[in-house]
């Protein structure tokens, strides 16, 4: 395999010897970084090597071969390759041995890695730096952090949640990034999670996991990291624990109080504002995004346009649900922003109450 001919920056960037991690400045202009995606293909987190899982009906085979051949994943995996050669001079080498490949697509690449001086299993991240990628400074480092290792630290700052993906060690080069994460095993994605139980989650279940994930949230919006989304795809599951950990910061931004303008996430989650006028708040979009993935889970599939009407008009009930838990999905999928529950007040909601 061919190796990566960039010059390298190798720094001690192990996340251990840091403190809190605060925000100065950024990249300027619109802190999204004028990336427009329609569908963020992201990559499965299976139970270890070799594990195989389904994926979304419309993520074909043909689809899946395109991931693995098309230019990027050439390219990240060349980069892989010439990580593992630097013997002298890699930092991720020296610290992590590096396993098979757990993952692949518009996102980047993923492999399994061990920590040397412990043993620990870890997830390594390989991801292409993009001419216009922004970057971030952050206090204690010497040189500006790309944008989603920038967040990541953002996210996990004090005080930091249990359910919020910690990232470990990183590197930064001339053409990609690696990102070295926590692995907790067994664990796979949320949408891996509900097809082994038939697509679906019990209420019990869906309330353990909703509950988690508003922490997340508020989590992040707390440390002023919009993360713009959540969906099972980017939440992790531990089956033997139930502890579910939110992932992937790309598409995250900065909280602000204007709204913002550009589109990056997952059209099946952005709320019907951003349609309508081009523009949305990260709050109540949070909220929306929280309202479908709640609805995925104990429903199966996304609302439809029927659905939407009456959660909007508050009337929406699913006889195999309690009263409580069809509240709370209309309380977040109200079309208008104002009239949605606020993210603060969520996990005071009585579906919360009845469920325990």
């Amino acid at each position: 395999m061919e190796s990566v001919h960039e010059p390298c920056e190798y720094t001690n960037n192990t996340e251990e010897k840091h403190a809190a991690h605060q925000l100065e400045t950024h990249a300027p202009g619109e802190t999204d970084g004028g990336r427009d995606e329609k569908k963020k293909k992201c990559w499965r987190w299976p139970f270890g090597p070799g594990e195989t899982d389904g994926g979304r009906k419309e993520a074909g085979n043909e689809e899946k071969r395109n991931l693995v051949n098309n230019k990027t994943g050439k390219k990240l995996k060349r980069a892989a390759a010439g990580t593992s050669r630097r013997h002298d001079k890699g930092y991720i080498l020296r610290r992590y041995k590096i396993g098979p490949k757990l993952g692949e697509g518009g996102f980047g690449l993923v492999t399994a890695g061990t920590r040397r001086k412990d043993g620990l299993e870890v997830a390594v991240k390989y991801s292409l730096k993009s001419p216009n990628m922004p970057f971030i400074t952050v206090p204690g480092h010497p040189k500006r952090l790309t944008w989603e290792i920038g967040l990541t630290l953002m996210a996990n700052k004090s005080p930091s949640s249990p359910q919020i993906i910690k990232l470990l060690d990183w590197q930064e080069c001339t053409g990609h990034y690696i990102m070295v994460m926590e692995r907790p095993l067994p664990s796979m994605d949320l949408l891996s999670f509900m097809e082994l139980h038939g697509g679906t989650l019990n209420e019990g279940t869906a309330q353990h996991v909703m509950r988690q994930v508003v922490r997340a949230a508020n989590v992040c919006c707390d440390n002023g990291v919009f993360h713009r989304d959540i969906k099972p795809e980017n939440l992790l599951v531990n089956q033997d624990t139930m502890e579910v950990k939110l992932i992937d910061f790309g598409c995250g931004a900065l909280m602000k109080e204007a709204a913002f303008k550009v589109f990056c996430g997952t059209k099946e989650y952005f709320p019907p504002e951003f349609k309508l006028t081009g523009k949305y708040h990260a709050k109540p979009m949070t909220v929306w995004s929280l309202g479908i993935l709640l609805f995925e889970m104990v429903c199966g599939d996304f609302p439809t346009a029927k659905d939407l009407y009456m959660t909007a008009a508050n009337i929406w009930t699913n006889p195999g649900l309690s009263q409580e838990c069809c509240r709370l999905i209309c309380d977040c999928l109200q079309s208008e922003p104002k009239k949605r529950l606020a993210l603060e007040m969520m996990h005071l909601h009585d579906w919360f109450k009845v469920m325990d």
